[in-house]
């Protein structure tokens, strides 16, 4: 007897989580999740916000937020004015924190792919590939057009038919 049974792929699983994990963002303008995977295990994860200590955004802790919120500045304007740490860097940052020294050769899934800054730190720390759901258009492309990082793009359907699946499961449990 042929039993019907599927689950995520690899790459479908990592990037549900990363979106479980943008939940926790407190940026007003983008919510952004990430996680770092080596051997397909989770070794770290990070989503966008300020840092501890500093007012969330949400509650007028950057005031590039506000503007954005505002439309008194477009997207990707006046950048190093954000109080934000963005969700790739504050995977790395964990690594760093929890002396996770095993990123070399891993993969970072993100669900946007990540600004030129944090794919500049990506590289630096022995990330090869990155796996995201949503574009960014930025300075970002030079790095991938010259192959020192690989981007894949997952189809954001998949992972909408994944979550409809485990409304499902939720709902019969």
């Amino acid at each position: 007897m042929k039993i019907n049974f599927e689950r995520p792929t690899w790459d479908e699983y990592f990037m549900l989580q990363a979106e479980l994990i943008k939940l926790r963002s407190n940026c007003a303008i983008r919510k952004v999740g990430a996680i770092i995977v080596k051997n397909n295990r989770h070794i770290a994860a990070g989503y966008n916000g300020t840092p501890p200590g500093i007012k969330n955004c949400y509650e007028g802790g950057c005031a590039r937020c506000k503007q954005r919120m505002n439309e008194e500045i477009e997207s990707g304007m006046f950048l190093e004015r954000c109080m934000c740490t963005h969700a790739e860097a504050n995977a790395i940052i964990h690594c760093a924190l929890f002396g996770i020294k095993i990123t070399n050769d891993s993969i970072l899934y993100s669900t946007h792919i990540p600004c030129l800054e944090c794919t500049k730190m990506a590289i630096t720390t022995g990330i090869k590939n990155i796996i995201s759901l949503r574009t960014y258009n930025g300075p970002t492309n030079y790095l991938i057009k010259n192959k020192i990082v690989n981007i894949k793009l997952i189809n954001i359907d998949k992972l909408k038919y994944w979550t409809r699946s485990l409304d499902h499961t939720i709902e019969q449990n």
